[in-house]
Protein backbone atom coordinates (compact mmCIF):
# COMPACT_ATOMS: atom_id res chain seq x y z
CA UNK A 1 0.00 0.00 0.00
CA UNK A 2 1.22 3.48 -0.86
CA UNK A 3 1.24 5.87 2.08
CA UNK A 4 1.72 9.57 1.41
CA UNK A 5 3.08 11.50 4.38
CA UNK A 6 2.46 15.24 4.35
CA UNK A 7 5.52 16.36 6.27
CA UNK A 8 8.92 17.98 6.18
CA UNK A 9 11.14 15.46 4.37
CA UNK A 10 14.24 15.83 6.55
CA UNK A 11 12.30 15.94 9.80
CA UNK A 12 12.60 12.89 12.00
CA UNK A 13 8.82 12.62 12.28
CA UNK A 14 8.61 11.81 8.58
CA UNK A 15 11.75 9.69 8.49
CA UNK A 16 10.82 7.62 11.55
CA UNK A 17 7.29 6.94 10.37
CA UNK A 18 8.58 6.15 6.89
CA UNK A 19 11.08 3.67 8.29
CA UNK A 20 8.37 1.93 10.35
CA UNK A 21 6.02 1.69 7.37
CA UNK A 22 8.67 0.49 4.92
CA UNK A 23 9.83 -2.14 7.41
CA UNK A 24 6.54 -4.00 6.97
CA UNK A 25 6.37 -3.55 3.20
CA UNK A 26 4.50 -0.30 2.60
CA UNK A 27 5.63 2.17 -0.03
CA UNK A 28 6.05 5.66 1.44
CA UNK A 29 6.21 8.99 -0.31
CA UNK A 30 6.66 12.35 1.42
CA UNK A 31 4.62 15.29 0.17
CA UNK A 32 6.59 18.32 1.44
CA UNK A 33 4.74 20.87 3.52
CA UNK A 34 6.55 23.54 1.52
CA UNK A 35 4.63 22.43 -1.57
CA UNK A 36 1.32 22.25 0.28
CA UNK A 37 1.86 25.66 1.86
CA UNK A 38 2.65 27.21 -1.53
CA UNK A 39 -0.39 26.02 -3.50
CA UNK A 40 -2.42 23.11 -4.90
CA UNK A 41 -0.84 19.65 -4.87
CA UNK A 42 -1.58 16.14 -6.12
CA UNK A 43 -1.34 12.70 -4.51
CA UNK A 44 -1.17 9.23 -6.08
CA UNK A 45 -4.48 7.57 -6.82
CA UNK A 46 -5.76 5.26 -4.11
CA UNK A 47 -3.06 6.17 -1.58
CA UNK A 48 -3.44 6.53 2.17
CA UNK A 49 -2.64 10.12 3.17
CA UNK A 50 -1.13 10.80 6.59
CA UNK A 51 -0.79 14.40 7.78
CA UNK A 52 2.16 15.18 10.02
CA UNK A 53 3.38 18.33 11.73
CA UNK A 54 4.36 21.33 9.64
CA UNK A 55 6.65 22.58 12.41
CA UNK A 56 10.41 23.04 12.58
CA UNK A 57 10.64 24.61 9.12
CA UNK A 58 10.89 28.38 9.01
CA UNK A 59 10.02 28.61 5.31
CA UNK A 60 6.84 26.56 5.78
CA UNK A 61 5.92 28.85 8.65
CA UNK A 62 6.47 31.92 6.47
CA UNK A 63 4.41 30.51 3.62
CA UNK A 64 1.53 29.58 5.89
CA UNK A 65 1.50 33.03 7.47
CA UNK A 66 1.67 34.67 4.05
CA UNK A 67 4.47 36.88 5.31
CA UNK A 68 6.51 38.89 2.83
CA UNK A 69 9.54 39.33 5.03
CA UNK A 70 11.88 36.41 5.79
CA UNK A 71 11.10 34.52 8.94
CA UNK A 72 13.25 35.40 11.95
CA UNK A 73 14.18 32.23 13.80
CA UNK A 74 12.20 31.90 17.02
CA UNK A 75 10.10 35.05 16.64
CA UNK A 76 6.56 34.70 17.99
CA UNK A 77 4.06 36.57 15.85
CA UNK A 78 1.31 36.09 13.31
CA UNK A 79 -0.37 33.13 14.97
CA UNK A 80 -3.81 33.95 13.59
CA UNK A 81 -2.43 34.42 10.08
CA UNK A 82 -0.57 31.12 10.39
CA UNK A 83 -3.79 29.40 11.43
CA UNK A 84 -5.68 30.76 8.43
CA UNK A 85 -2.90 29.56 6.15
CA UNK A 86 -2.76 26.20 7.89
CA UNK A 87 -6.50 25.64 7.48
CA UNK A 88 -6.28 26.61 3.82
CA UNK A 89 -3.42 24.13 3.37
CA UNK A 90 -5.47 21.40 5.05
CA UNK A 91 -8.21 22.15 2.56
CA UNK A 92 -5.77 21.68 -0.32
CA UNK A 93 -4.72 18.30 1.09
CA UNK A 94 -8.37 17.26 1.34
CA UNK A 95 -9.05 18.41 -2.22
CA UNK A 96 -6.03 16.48 -3.53
CA UNK A 97 -7.14 13.31 -1.75
CA UNK A 98 -10.69 13.63 -3.08
CA UNK A 99 -9.47 14.18 -6.64
CA UNK A 100 -7.25 11.09 -6.50
CA UNK A 101 -9.68 8.81 -4.73
CA UNK A 102 -7.16 8.65 -1.90
CA UNK A 103 -8.02 8.04 1.74
CA UNK A 104 -7.26 10.64 4.37
CA UNK A 105 -6.24 9.07 7.66
CA UNK A 106 -7.18 12.24 9.56
CA UNK A 107 -10.33 14.29 9.88
CA UNK A 108 -9.36 17.74 8.59
CA UNK A 109 -11.89 19.51 10.78
CA UNK A 110 -10.56 17.83 13.91
CA UNK A 111 -7.00 18.93 13.16
CA UNK A 112 -8.29 22.49 12.82
CA UNK A 113 -10.06 22.22 16.18
CA UNK A 114 -6.98 20.81 17.89
CA UNK A 115 -5.00 23.81 16.71
CA UNK A 116 -7.41 26.23 18.37
CA UNK A 117 -7.04 25.70 22.11
CA UNK A 118 -10.21 27.66 22.86
CA UNK A 119 -12.42 25.46 20.71
CA UNK A 120 -10.67 22.21 21.71
CA UNK A 121 -11.07 23.05 25.41
CA UNK A 122 -14.77 23.79 24.95
CA UNK A 123 -15.28 20.53 23.08
CA UNK A 124 -13.52 18.50 25.77
CA UNK A 125 -15.54 20.15 28.53
CA UNK A 126 -18.80 19.56 26.67
CA UNK A 127 -17.90 15.86 26.46
CA UNK A 128 -17.35 15.64 30.22
CA UNK A 129 -13.56 15.36 30.05
CA UNK A 130 -11.96 17.02 33.12
CA UNK A 131 -10.20 20.23 32.10
CA UNK A 132 -9.20 23.34 34.08
CA UNK A 133 -11.76 26.13 34.18
CA UNK A 134 -11.36 28.55 31.29
CA UNK A 135 -11.65 32.25 31.98
CA UNK A 136 -14.57 33.76 30.09
CA UNK A 137 -13.30 36.55 27.91
CA UNK A 138 -14.63 40.05 28.35
CA UNK A 139 -13.94 40.86 24.71
CA UNK A 140 -16.96 41.39 22.49
CA UNK A 141 -15.27 39.66 19.55
CA UNK A 142 -16.77 36.17 19.77
CA UNK A 143 -16.25 35.15 16.16
CA UNK A 144 -13.08 33.13 16.62
CA UNK A 145 -14.22 30.80 19.36
CA UNK A 146 -16.88 30.31 22.03
CA UNK A 147 -16.50 33.09 24.59
CA UNK A 148 -14.29 35.27 22.43
CA UNK A 149 -10.68 36.09 23.19
CA UNK A 150 -8.88 38.02 25.90
CA UNK A 151 -8.12 41.35 24.28
CA UNK A 152 -4.98 42.27 26.22
CA UNK A 153 -3.35 42.52 29.62
CA UNK A 154 -5.97 44.77 31.18
CA UNK A 155 -8.74 42.41 30.05
CA UNK A 156 -6.79 39.46 31.37
CA UNK A 157 -6.45 40.99 34.83
CA UNK A 158 -10.12 41.98 34.80
CA UNK A 159 -11.14 38.42 33.88
CA UNK A 160 -8.93 37.04 36.65
CA UNK A 161 -10.52 39.32 39.21
CA UNK A 162 -14.02 38.49 38.00
CA UNK A 163 -13.33 34.75 38.25
CA UNK A 164 -11.46 35.05 41.55
CA UNK A 165 -8.33 33.41 40.09
CA UNK A 166 -4.90 34.62 41.20
CA UNK A 167 -3.02 32.00 39.14
CA UNK A 168 -3.67 31.24 35.47
CA UNK A 169 -2.02 29.86 32.37
CA UNK A 170 -2.34 32.07 29.29
CA UNK A 171 -1.74 30.18 26.06
CA UNK A 172 -1.66 31.41 22.45
CA UNK A 173 -4.73 29.92 20.83
CA UNK A 174 -2.78 28.46 17.92
CA UNK A 175 0.59 27.86 19.58
CA UNK A 176 2.52 24.67 20.23
CA UNK A 177 5.57 23.47 22.17
CA UNK A 178 4.88 26.00 24.97
CA UNK A 179 5.63 28.89 22.60
CA UNK A 180 4.17 32.02 24.19
CA UNK A 181 2.69 30.20 27.19
CA UNK A 182 2.69 32.26 30.40
CA UNK A 183 2.17 30.91 33.90
CA UNK A 184 0.95 34.04 35.71
CA UNK A 185 0.59 34.58 39.46
CA UNK A 186 -0.63 37.79 41.08
CA UNK A 187 -1.36 38.81 44.64
CA UNK A 188 -0.53 41.26 47.43
CA UNK A 189 1.01 43.74 45.07
CA UNK A 190 3.33 41.17 43.55
CA UNK A 191 3.35 39.56 40.15
CA UNK A 192 5.28 36.67 38.62
CA UNK A 193 5.12 35.38 35.05
CA UNK A 194 7.03 32.23 34.12
CA UNK A 195 7.47 31.75 30.39
CA UNK A 196 9.90 30.79 27.64
CA UNK A 197 9.17 34.11 25.91
CA UNK A 198 12.15 36.42 25.51
CA UNK A 199 11.11 40.07 25.28
CA UNK A 200 13.55 41.97 23.07
CA UNK A 201 14.37 45.65 23.49
CA UNK A 202 12.35 46.50 20.37
CA UNK A 203 9.25 44.79 21.79
CA UNK A 204 9.45 41.69 19.63
CA UNK A 205 8.87 38.32 21.24
CA UNK A 206 11.08 35.28 20.74
CA UNK A 207 10.62 31.67 21.75
CA UNK A 208 13.59 30.73 23.89
CA UNK A 209 14.78 27.41 25.28
CA UNK A 210 15.48 29.19 28.57
CA UNK A 211 12.54 29.64 30.91
CA UNK A 212 12.37 33.14 32.38
CA UNK A 213 10.50 34.73 35.24
CA UNK A 214 9.26 38.30 34.80
CA UNK A 215 8.24 40.23 37.89
CA UNK A 216 7.75 43.72 36.43
CA UNK A 217 4.21 44.38 35.31
CA UNK A 218 5.22 46.50 32.33
CA UNK A 219 7.10 43.60 30.71
CA UNK A 220 4.29 41.17 31.38
CA UNK A 221 1.74 43.58 29.98
CA UNK A 222 3.87 44.10 26.87
CA UNK A 223 4.08 40.35 26.27
CA UNK A 224 0.37 39.72 26.80
CA UNK A 225 -0.63 42.70 24.65
CA UNK A 226 1.61 41.43 21.86
CA UNK A 227 0.15 37.91 22.01
CA UNK A 228 -3.51 38.81 22.45
CA UNK A 229 -4.35 39.95 18.88
CA UNK A 230 -3.64 36.41 17.63
CA UNK A 231 -5.94 34.87 20.24
CA UNK A 232 -5.39 33.72 23.81
CA UNK A 233 -6.81 30.82 25.76
CA UNK A 234 -6.66 31.41 29.51
CA UNK A 235 -7.41 28.79 32.12
CA UNK A 236 -7.14 28.38 35.84
CA UNK A 237 -3.78 27.09 37.05
CA UNK A 238 -4.07 23.40 37.95
CA UNK A 239 -1.48 22.67 40.68
CA UNK A 240 0.44 19.57 39.63
CA UNK A 241 1.79 16.78 41.81
CA UNK A 242 5.54 16.47 42.34
CA UNK A 243 7.98 13.60 42.32
CA UNK A 244 11.59 13.90 43.41
CA UNK A 245 11.10 17.59 44.11
CA UNK A 246 9.93 18.29 40.54
CA UNK A 247 6.39 18.90 39.31
CA UNK A 248 5.27 16.57 36.56
CA UNK A 249 2.64 15.76 34.00
CA UNK A 250 2.15 12.97 31.48
CA UNK A 251 2.24 12.88 27.70
CA UNK A 252 0.07 9.93 26.73
CA UNK A 253 -0.11 8.86 23.11
CA UNK A 254 -3.46 7.27 22.33
CA UNK A 255 -3.37 5.20 19.13
CA UNK A 256 -6.67 3.77 17.90
CA UNK A 257 -8.10 4.15 21.40
CA UNK A 258 -5.16 2.56 23.24
CA UNK A 259 -2.88 4.58 25.61
CA UNK A 260 0.22 2.53 24.85
CA UNK A 261 3.01 5.12 25.16
CA UNK A 262 3.49 7.31 28.25
CA UNK A 263 6.20 9.87 29.02
CA UNK A 264 6.57 11.54 32.41
CA UNK A 265 7.70 15.16 32.01
CA UNK A 266 9.28 16.68 35.12
CA UNK A 267 10.31 20.27 35.76
CA UNK A 268 11.37 22.76 38.42
CA UNK A 269 9.15 25.35 36.71
CA UNK A 270 5.46 25.26 35.79
CA UNK A 271 6.41 24.49 32.15
CA UNK A 272 7.11 20.79 31.65
CA UNK A 273 7.89 20.59 27.92
CA UNK A 274 11.00 18.47 27.50
CA UNK A 275 12.63 20.69 24.87
CA UNK A 276 12.92 23.41 27.55
CA UNK A 277 15.63 21.44 29.34
CA UNK A 278 13.26 19.42 31.48
CA UNK A 279 13.75 15.74 32.25
CA UNK A 280 11.86 12.54 31.68
CA UNK A 281 10.67 10.83 34.82
CA UNK A 282 9.92 7.20 35.59
CA UNK A 283 6.46 5.90 34.76
CA UNK A 284 6.69 3.19 37.40
CA UNK A 285 7.51 5.76 40.07
CA UNK A 286 4.47 7.83 39.12
CA UNK A 287 2.24 4.76 39.21
CA UNK A 288 3.56 3.90 42.66
CA UNK A 289 3.11 7.49 43.84
CA UNK A 290 -0.54 7.82 42.84
CA UNK A 291 -1.55 4.17 43.13
CA UNK A 292 -2.73 1.76 40.42
CA UNK A 293 -6.39 2.83 40.57
CA UNK A 294 -5.66 6.55 40.16
CA UNK A 295 -3.12 5.84 37.43
CA UNK A 296 -5.56 3.69 35.43
CA UNK A 297 -8.24 6.35 35.91
CA UNK A 298 -5.84 8.94 34.48
CA UNK A 299 -5.19 6.76 31.42
CA UNK A 300 -8.93 6.23 31.00
CA UNK A 301 -9.37 10.01 30.88
CA UNK A 302 -6.77 10.18 28.11
CA UNK A 303 -8.76 7.61 26.15
CA UNK A 304 -11.93 9.65 26.75
CA UNK A 305 -10.17 12.80 25.52
CA UNK A 306 -9.04 10.99 22.37
CA UNK A 307 -12.59 9.75 21.80
CA UNK A 308 -13.75 13.36 21.48
CA UNK A 309 -11.79 13.35 18.21
CA UNK A 310 -12.82 10.03 16.61
CA UNK A 311 -11.51 11.03 13.18
CA UNK A 312 -7.94 11.30 14.49
CA UNK A 313 -6.03 8.00 14.37
CA UNK A 314 -3.77 9.16 17.18
CA UNK A 315 -3.48 12.10 19.57
CA UNK A 316 -1.03 13.08 22.27
CA UNK A 317 -2.83 13.92 25.50
CA UNK A 318 -1.11 16.08 28.11
CA UNK A 319 -2.52 15.03 31.47
CA UNK A 320 -1.92 16.76 34.80
CA UNK A 321 -2.24 14.89 38.11
CA UNK A 322 -3.22 17.08 41.06
CA UNK A 323 -1.27 17.59 44.24
CA UNK A 324 -3.76 15.32 46.01
CA UNK A 325 -2.59 12.52 43.65
CA UNK A 326 -6.22 11.58 42.95
CA UNK A 327 -7.65 14.29 40.75
CA UNK A 328 -6.42 14.97 37.25
CA UNK A 329 -7.18 17.20 34.27
CA UNK A 330 -6.33 17.36 30.59
CA UNK A 331 -4.10 20.29 29.73
CA UNK A 332 -4.11 19.82 25.96
CA UNK A 333 -4.75 17.34 23.18
CA UNK A 334 -2.13 17.41 20.44
CA UNK A 335 -2.86 16.38 16.86
CA UNK A 336 0.80 15.51 16.29
CA UNK A 337 1.93 14.41 19.74
CA UNK A 338 3.71 11.21 18.71
CA UNK A 339 7.40 12.21 18.62
CA UNK A 340 8.47 10.17 21.66
CA UNK A 341 11.84 8.62 20.76
CA UNK A 342 12.79 5.54 22.72
CA UNK A 343 9.32 5.00 24.23
CA UNK A 344 7.88 1.55 23.53
CA UNK A 345 4.48 0.02 24.20
CA UNK A 346 3.81 -3.33 25.86
CA UNK A 347 4.52 -5.05 22.53
CA UNK A 348 7.93 -3.40 22.21
CA UNK A 349 6.75 -1.09 19.43
CA UNK A 350 7.72 2.53 18.92
CA UNK A 351 5.00 5.14 18.50
CA UNK A 352 5.33 4.92 14.73
CA UNK A 353 5.40 1.13 14.62
CA UNK A 354 2.21 1.08 16.69
CA UNK A 355 0.55 3.52 14.31
CA UNK A 356 1.51 1.47 11.27
CA UNK A 357 0.14 -1.68 12.92
CA UNK A 358 -3.11 0.15 13.73
CA UNK A 359 -3.68 0.94 10.05
CA UNK A 360 -4.73 -2.66 9.55
CA UNK A 361 -4.23 -2.50 5.77
CA UNK A 362 -2.38 -4.98 3.54
CA UNK A 363 1.01 -4.01 2.13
Amino acid sequence: MMIVVVGNPENRRATMFGAAARAVGHDVEVLPWRAVAAGPVTVPAGALVRIDSSGEDAEVDRLLRGADRPAVFGEIHGGAAWYRGFRAALGRIEAAADAAGATLLHDIGEIAVLFDKRVAHARLRAAGVPVPDALPATSRDVRAAPGGSIGGYDELRAAMRAAGHARVFAKPAHGSSASGVIALQVGRGRLSATTSVELADDGRLYNSLRVRRYTDERSVATIVDALAPDGLHVERWFPKASIGGRSFDLRVLVVAGRPGHVVVRTSRTPLTNLHLGNARGDVGAVRALVGPAAYESALATCVAAAAVFPGSPHVGVDLMIGVDKRTHAVAEVNAFGDLLPGVLDEHGRSTYEAQVAALGVPV
